[in-house]
């Protein structure tokens, strides 16, 4: 019912401010985009082994970031939360960063944790539709249905072709006891759905 979206970020890393000579920036920016490519195609230990390989006052806030998912994907999960603390040390508006974080205390039952992640995220980026999705999703573990229902009319705001915005909007409302709005956004998830399967 409750649907949480990881963010996997796929960009091209911003050479990180430091010392480097113009060939060293070019070729930390060589590697970064290579490990980009390699965690894209699945190949998480190679893409791990090629971040690892740039210094780590080199890193920019995304490498390090990257650094975390490959650990999250592998289940080491207080290490995923070392790197993307890293990621926000580097470039505390580093919004990716807070959400990821927010991520990993939802999915372990921390929701007070993951909101207080989530609510800097949006904060750094208003129009991030997933972190008031992802918001949304840690208020109604709390039972905190109004402030849910506030979130997911953002996200819904933001993006309205996901359907899983519509489906907890549609929860939310009914456990409001607003059967009627609720219907609206279920028949809109149906159609969502409808017409992403066809």
């Amino acid at each position: 019912m409750k649907k949480l979206l990881i963010l996997f970020i796929l960009t091209i890393a911003i050479v990180p401010t430091g010392f480097a000579q113009n060939s060293d920036i070019s070729d930390i920016q060589t590697t970064s985009e290579q490990a980009n490519v390699l965690y894209a195609q699945n190949e998480i230990n190679e893409a791990k082994t090629k971040l690892l390989s740039i210094n780590e006052n080199d890193r920019s806030a995304q490498n390090w970031l990257l650094i975390g998912n490959i650990l999250q994907d592998q289940g080491k999960i207080d290490e995923a939360v070392f790197m993307y603390n890293k990621a926000i040390q580097k470039d505390e508006n580093y919004y990716k960063a807070y959400y990821n974080l927010g991520n990993i205390y939802l999915n372990d039952g921390r929701p007070n944790m993951a909101i207080e992640q989530y609510k800097k995220a949006v904060k750094i980026k208003p129009d991030f539709a997933y972190g008031h999705y992802n918001l949304a999703c840690a208020y109604i573990k709390l039972g905190k249905y109004s402030k849910a229902r506030f979130e997911l009319y953002t996200a819904i705001e933001l993006k309205n072709t996901v359907p899983e915005f519509h489906y907890n909007q549609a929860y939310v409302l009914k456990q409001l006891n607003k059967e009627k709005e609720a219907k609206k956004y279920l028949e809109y998830y149906n159609k969502l759905m409808e017409n992403n399967y066809v």
